[in-house]
């Protein structure tokens, strides 16, 4: 440790970071367990063991919040989820590498805006007064719809965000993928006659199997996780139905009421399903023969 005191000294930075923002913060879960009292602190609330869970699986909003998560997040896992693997896979195929570095800068731009940005480019393009989709229709002969009050759309309109914001950045990984593919597969295949179709179906995706595998279970931890920020800043009245989801609920519940340990409650029910669809999807994986998280 004292001929390489630096490393120790750079890992300790880090650690310490973990520590303060990732195990400290634990400590606060004990809330979602007592009747928590801002004003005497955790020491002086009361214990009441499960009721804030309790009082959250038999609320009559409990399925709708369910429902509405988990169409949100599987419409995401099904049709957002493959976007960033195709979009790798088009630009391995591009030759060009100044057309390859501009679209790459263009579709990775998306993901450093805002949400409130973003949800204001979206009401451009498709309010019903102003959006410039509704305004082609019109033109066109059609009649103006309402894509963002409409509950039957609302849901797709939250996908193509997704989309939309983070297609390009999620691409970066598989891309890095790619490029640690053995070049030597691509010449056997060429001298044999291959096309790219076939080297694309034969050789890139088998070998960018074990990534998405990987990246699919990490996502499906995440499953009952809907952007907060996305979906708080295109609510509104007309789709309540659809767009109450566990963390809206938190918020309106926790912070804006005041119930802390009901929001507390929701965040650990969240963590829980997480882990446990990591360990039973990373179970599956091995069963099925292939490479898990650990």
């Amino acid at each position: 440790m004292k001929q390489y005191w630096q490393i120790y000294v750079l890992m300790g930075v880090g650690l310490l970071a973990y520590l303060i923002f990732r195990l400290l913060p634990l400590w606060g879960l004990s809330l979602a367990f007592v009747d928590f009292n801002i004003i005497g602190g955790l020491a002086n609330s009361p214990f009441v063991g499960l009721k804030h869970f309790i009082n959250l699986f038999t609320t009559d909003r409990f399925f709708r919040m369910l429902r509405n998560t988990l169409g949100i997040s599987l419409l995401n896992l099904f049709l957002a989820f493959p976007a960033p693997i195709m979009l790798a896979l088009l630009l391995n195929e591009v030759r060009s590498e100044k057309f390859k570095r501009l679209s790459q800068s263009l579709v990775y731009m998306p993901h450093f805006l805002s949400w409130p940005v973003i949800t204001g480019i979206t009401f451009f393009l498709f309010s019903i007064d102003v959006g410039v989709v509704n305004k082609f229709l019109v033109a066109s002969g059609g009649e103006a719809q309402r894509f963002l009050s409409n509950p039957s759309t609302f849901w797709f309109v939250l996908l193509f965000q997704n989309i939309w914001r983070e297609c390009g950045w999620g691409s970066i990984i598989y891309l890095a993928a790619i490029s640690q593919i053995d070049t030597s597969l691509y010449e056997a295949a060429t001298v044999d006659g291959a096309t790219r179709m076939q080297k694309l179906l034969r050789i890139t995706l088998p070998c960018l199997m074990p990534t998405i595998i990987v990246m699919f279970i990490m996502r499906l931890g995440n499953l009952l996780d809907v952007s907060f920020e996305q979906v708080l800043m295109m609510d509104n009245r007309f789709v309540t139905s659809v767009s109450e989801v566990f963390d809206i609920y938190s918020f309106k519940v926790g912070m804006q009421q005041g119930n802390y340990s009901i929001g507390t409650a929701v965040g650990l029910c969240k963590s829980v399903v997480g882990l446990c669809m990591v360990i039973g999807s990373n179970r599956l994986v091995k069963k099925a023969g292939g490479e898990g998280i650990y």
